[in-house]
């Protein structure tokens, strides 16, 4: 049985085809392929090598490449390096293949192999992002005036809109945007320490190849090797952990506001989506649920990687095993989940009557602050607080519409014109800074999206 990322038929549920493309066997191969052409080049500009032989290795074709010899020669290494060295020493001549993969260790070339494909995975990932930005942003504009209730603790509380809520989704999304290009300095760096991270094989010039290997990959020279120093890795791997946890909120609230007793919204009008096999009037939030999924599981993996930080001396025995499990995983289910997150986005179908009638259901008691407030104006604010707590119980006793009972509870004590009754009752009227609070969001989407 395939894992489900692996399977043909659950895999496109929980990833990302394009990102998915660029985690293959055959893009890993290209990668560790990519460095070592690089490191020829960059050996030969300063003279370790000779040029000739550098040229000769940067013909080396991946297509060429056994991929059953790479996979024998793991099995009884532990690793593709060495098998990988043999193959492509096929390609050149005798005079050059001594000096492929000259200094380094497998541990440089497939960190920077790794470090090249998630250059092209975070291409994906921000084009994604700003996707998501724009068609949330479009939806915070269109339903800034649409009110619902808002919920604490699972209960009804304050009125909101809608607009609002779906500025709560993006803000997000716009930080982790801003997140990734702090990390991304620290993440795309090169790998190149030699056996125990002393570039002892190339003398004097180790530091110097490094310098050239990182301008030929358009990586930046880190500190110093990082070997069993993980903290970038896991950096990148919170950071995607980050991103599906908020998108889960998102995906969550959708849940919650599909249910059938709320109706608020439902994922899109796509005839047959989230259907049930023996039920024919479920339309069931799947896209959601694979999101929620998707964070939930992010947030276990990367308790793994964090176990992984702990490393033995200059190069460890286990922990970067743990990272070949985890990471890819959380690059995939990252990319599945920006994938429904796109989706929803895009298609969400939005009730706004069925929002103002969940209101009214509830015997509007969503304005109970409101009407404190303004009977705050007339009577002690104490009074007002009990008066209003009288006026929720027999609201819902007797099915009537909140301000109603508390104009009638207030009777003489509020004079006329202290308290505009018809504005009071408007949920569209006690929404704050709402419309503020989604220009400020939107404005600073607009900043992602030049």
């Amino acid at each position: 049985m395939a894992t489900p990322l692996d399977s043909t038929i659950f895999g496109p549920l929980f990833n990302d085809e394009e990102i998915a493309s660029l985690l293959t066997d055959d893009a890993f191969v290209r990668a560790l392929i990519e460095v070592e052409v690089a490191l020829a080049r960059a050996e030969a500009r300063v003279g370790v090598i000779p040029a000739g032989a550098a040229e000769q290795i940067a013909k080396a074709q991946a297509g060429k490449i056994e991929v059953a010899a790479l996979t024998k020669g793991t099995l009884r290494s532990g690793f593709p390096i060495i098998a990988l060295v043999q193959e492509l020493r096929k390609q050149v001549s005798a005079e050059a293949a001594p000096y492929i993969h000259w200094g380094a260790t497998t541990q440089d070339i497939m960190d920077t192999a790794c470090v090249l494909q998630l250059r092209a995975v975070v291409v994906v990932i921000k084009k994604r992002i700003d996707e998501i930005a724009q068609h949330l942003s479009a939806l915070a504009e269109t339903h800034r005036h649409t009110v619902l209730a808002g919920r604490t603790h699972g209960q009804q509380a304050l009125p909101v809109t809608f607009g609002l809520k779906v500025a709560v989704w993006l803000a997000p999304l716009l930080r982790h945007a801003e997140r990734l290009k702090e990390i991304l300095p620290r993440l795309f760096v090169v790998q190149f320490g030699g056996a125990a991270g002393t570039l002892a094989a190339l003398g004097e010039k180790g530091l110097t190849v490094t310098e050239e290997l990182a301008k030929e990959l358009n990586l930046t020279v880190p500190m110093m090797p990082w070997h069993a120093q993980r903290d970038n890795v896991v950096e990148f791997a919170g950071w995607l952990s980050l991103v599906t946890g908020s998108l889960a909120k998102m995906a969550q609230d959708i849940i919650l506001m599909a249910q059938t007793e709320v109706g608020e919204v439902g994922e899109s009008g796509e005839a047959g989506r989230g259907g049930s096999s023996t039920m024919p009037q479920k339309s069931n939030p799947i896209t959601s649920e694979l999101i929620v999924a998707a964070a939930r599981t992010n947030a276990a993996l990367l308790s793994a990687l964090h176990q992984a930080q702990i490393q033995e001396h200059e190069r460890a025995t286990h922990g970067w095993q743990v990272e070949w499990l985890t990471l890819p995983q959380m690059v995939l289910l990252t990319g599945g989940a920006l994938k429904h997150a796109l989706y929803l986005a895009k298609n969400l179908q939005v009730d706004s009557a069925a929002m103002r009638a969940n209101i009214v259901r509830a015997n509007d008691v969503i304005l109970a602050e409101s009407a404190v407030f303004a009977l705050a104006k007339a009577l002690p604010r104490s009074e007002a607080e009990e008066l209003v707590k009288k006026a929720c119980i027999s609201a819902v006793a007797e099915d009537k519409p909140l301000i109603e009972v508390v104009k009638k509870l207030a009777g003489d004590t509020v004079k006329k014109n202290q308290v505009d009754w018809p504005a009071l009752a408007d949920p569209g009227n006690y929404l704050g800074e709402s419309e503020r609070i989604i220009d400020r969001v939107l404005k600073e989407a607009e900043k992602l999206l030049r």
